[in-house]
């Protein structure tokens, strides 16, 4: 019964069997067409992305870099496969490269899909080489293209080194400039490389021992007092041998190796007496009597620096004097014939540019008249009036005579030969005249005299008329019209007769002003507690400056400004309105009446101020030694005393004769 059952069974299943095993193959190969398919629509796909992503790199491509770049990217893309703006980035010259600009998202997304496809396109050159065929050769537009970029870096290696040539010349040409415009007094003092700098504590060991000698000193007093004979011998002892080893050193390497052991020595010392001695009230009060002590000490040294200071500033040179003295001598052993000047008619023709110049200095005098002339466009047009005293007139004279100033025209007159110059007339010499003016002048002791402030003023030019001779000018020349008034310790740089045209709008003197933001005001000169001055004047007003100076004398003569000097003069009889001077009484009696020139018609400071531009003083028309520093003296400064011996002729034989030289004067 089981057989019979089971053979009688359903064939199904081995019917499916069958089918299985007929239908399987026929499914793997649908399958596998259906793949192939999908790659060949995948490829498509790509391909069209690639195409979409190489249009948005160009289009970002031309916001970063001009039309010639872009050429040469779609010239190269058939050579070099996909667009990569990396590669171009790394190949294009620097010239030609942006700086500052990020790389799109767009491009970056670029880069990355793309470097399989170029890592393929060059491995199947690389079988191309292989298998024996020709490597790859540059196209005419890449060889165009190269030898364009390499000109291109050419040209801006070229501009570059051209640049730093130009930079370097220019810092070398500053670098001399500035090197001489260095004084080399100045340079010596700082200089980084003296001893006194190699190191911090080079005057250690000076400094201890001053320390110990005034230490030494206290409580030598202290000694004395408490009657400690003994401690006090012992102090003077070692005082007198610390004096003597310290002597004049002011660093370490002044000092002898043998002085450590006098420091050890009165270092003991030292200790001991404080021990014994050491009270805190008379130590306190030793060293405030002897701080008390040096001040004076030193406010006596200031006071006599400055009178030393003041006498070097008015005293005349050896070779100065020499020369005046010899000058003066062979003047007088001329005949009266050959003592006359040329060409008198010029000293009264008003068409002509006219200088007044008063001095007592023959050297001086002639730097002003050689800068003139040497400057002067046409120096024979050009007038000088020369007035001195009668101790330097024959000198100035026979200078002159011997050394005639070119074309121009001089004249030199002596002022004690003025007879309408008299006390009578003048306050000035009235007052000259007075007792307490001499007093003031010649006694110095006096206790209206003494200080510092007032050494300045007792200034033998004071005395002489020919400081005050410039408030009588249209006396002097009653028939010039404007004339141009010089100090003697200015040079002339420039051609000056632009000044003679300058529009003096109605008023008398034409100058320069000197005032800043709040110094050479009306109130630096004035006494503006007196009600003369308060009431008549501004004390902000600005001040002006005496040295170059050009005067219109027909106003001068309308205006009466000789009478407006005396009248101011006669109230400052007792030196109440303002100190001795012709500054404060100009500033006074042309208040109102001057007109203001260019400044760099006239520079200042170069007799007291060594910050003074150089190229402010090269432009400048007239430079002015005002000050105490005069150029012919040995306390000048160096660096100003060029623009000055440049028109000395020291090589003249009564120059050589006195021994003037460059270096002396």
């Amino acid at each position: 019964m089981p057989l019979n059952n089971r053979s009688k069974g359903s064939p199904f299943p081995l019917l499916a069997f069958v089918l299985l095993f007929l239908l399987a193959p026929l499914f793997f190969f649908f399958a596998l067409n259906t793949s192939s398919d999908r790659n060949d629509i995948s490829d498509v796909t790509i391909q069209q992305g690639s195409k979409w992503r190489e249009q948005k790199a160009l289009h970002d491509l031309k916001s970063l870099f001009p039309k010639e770049v872009l050429d040469m990217i779609m010239a190269s893309t058939n050579d070099m496969g996909p667009l990569s703006l990396e590669n171009f980035r790394n190949n294009l010259s620097a010239s030609w490269r942006v700086v500052g600009l990020k790389t799109s998202n767009a491009t970056y997304q670029l880069n990355q899909p793309e470097t399989h496809l170029r890592q393929e396109k060059q491995k199947e050159k690389e079988g191309k080489s292989s298998v024996g065929l020709p490597q790859w050769t540059d196209s005419p537009v890449k060889l165009a293209r190269r030898q364009l970029i390499e000109k291109r870096m050419a040209k801006r290696a070229a501009e570059l080194v051209k640049q730093d040539d130009e930079v370097i010349v220019k810092l070398e040409d500053l670098a001399i400039e500035r090197s001489k415009s260095v004084d080399s007094a100045v340079l010596g003092k700082y200089n980084i490389w003296r001893k006194e700098n190699e190191n911090e504590n080079a005057d250690s060991t000076v400094r201890l021992m001053r320390d110990q000698i005034i230490m030494a000193r206290v409580y030598l007093s202290i000694a004395k007092m408490k009657n400690k004979l003994d401690l006090y011998q012992e102090l003077q002892t070692r005082l007198k041998e610390s004096q003597r080893a310290l002597g004049e050193a002011t660093s370490d390497a002044d000092l002898h190796h043998s002085e450590h052991e006098k420091i050890k020595a009165m270092g003991q010392v030292l200790s001991k007496v404080k021990d014994q001695l050491y009270d805190c009230k008379l130590v306190t009060g030793k060293l405030r009597a002897m701080l008390q002590t040096a001040d004076e000490q030193v406010r006596g040294l200031k006071k006599q620096s400055t009178f030393l200071s003041q006498l070097a500033a008015k005293t005349i040179p050896n070779g100065i004097h020499c020369l005046s003295m010899r000058l003066t001598i062979d003047y007088y052993l001329l005949p009266p014939e050959k003592r006359k000047f040329p060409k008198t008619e010029n000293l009264v023709n008003p068409s002509l540019y006219h200088y007044a110049l008063f001095s007592d200095n023959v050297l001086a005098a002639s730097v002003v008249v050689n800068s003139t002339v040497l400057n002067a466009k046409d120096p024979s047009k050009h007038v000088f009036h020369l007035v001195t005293d009668k101790l330097n007139f024959g000198a100035m004279n026979m200078w002159f005579l011997l050394n005639p100033p070119g074309k121009a025209t001089i004249n030199v007159e002596n002022v004690d030969e003025f007879k309408w110059l008299n006390s009578s007339y003048c306050p000035v010499l009235r007052q000259l005249e007075s007792a307490t003016m001499k007093e003031y002048y010649f006694k110095a002791g006096h206790p209206s005299t003494t200080g510092a402030s007032n050494l300045k003023y007792r200034n033998p030019k004071y005395l002489s008329m020919l400081n005050h001779l410039r408030f009588y000018l249209p006396q002097v020349y009653p028939k010039l019209d404007k004339i141009l008034f010089l100090d003697d310790d200015i040079v002339v740089q420039k051609d000056l007769t632009g000044l003679w045209a300058v529009d003096l709008h109605g008023k008398v003197n034409g100058a320069v002003e000197t005032c800043g933001e709040s110094f050479h005001r009306f109130d630096k000169y004035l006494n503006f507690s007196n009600p003369h001055i308060a009431k008549n004047f501004d004390p902000n007003a600005c001040g002006w400056a005496y040295g170059m100076n050009i005067f219109d004398l027909k106003v001068w003569k309308k205006k009466d400004i000789t009478g407006i000097y005396h009248r101011w003069q006669n109230l400052n009889e007792d030196r109440v309105l303002w100190k001795l001077g012709t500054l404060p009484p100009g500033l006074m009696t042309f208040y109102g009446l001057t007109h203001p020139l260019n400044k760099s018609w006239h520079v200042l400071g170069l007799g007291y101020s060594p910050s003074i531009d150089r190229t402010e003083i090269e432009n400048a028309a007239v430079v002015h030694y005002n000050g105490n520093m005069k150029p012919w003296l040995e306390i000048a400064m160096t660096k100003y005393r060029p623009y000055w011996s440049k028109y000395v002729k020291y090589n003249h034989p009564y120059l050589r004769n006195c021994k003037l030289s460059e270096w002396s004067s």
